[in-house]
């Protein structure tokens, strides 16, 4: 393996996102706006919801029907 090559494991990621993610999570986290963003969530009606979640079904790749994921059984 390269120099180049030796840090940028492909796959399920890579070590530069797992990096740019963690330290995002953690400033946002540090900046005090989970709260804010808990209480815009639980803002949400039942009918906003269920747009939400059928809008990111229609987005989302498909996938095996054999294949049992937590929305499956959300409603």
């Amino acid at each position: 393996m390269t120099d180049k090559t030796k840090d940028k494991v492909q796959g399920e990621g890579d070590y530069e996102s797992a990096k740019r993610y963690d330290r995002e999570t953690r400033e946002f986290v540090n900046s005090g706006k989970v709260d804010e963003a808990i209480g815009d969530a639980a803002d949400q009606s039942p009918q906003e919801g269920r747009a939400a979640r059928e809008d990111a079904r229609s987005r989302a790749k498909e996938h095996d029907p054999e294949e049992k994921r937590d929305f499956d059984h959300a409603s």
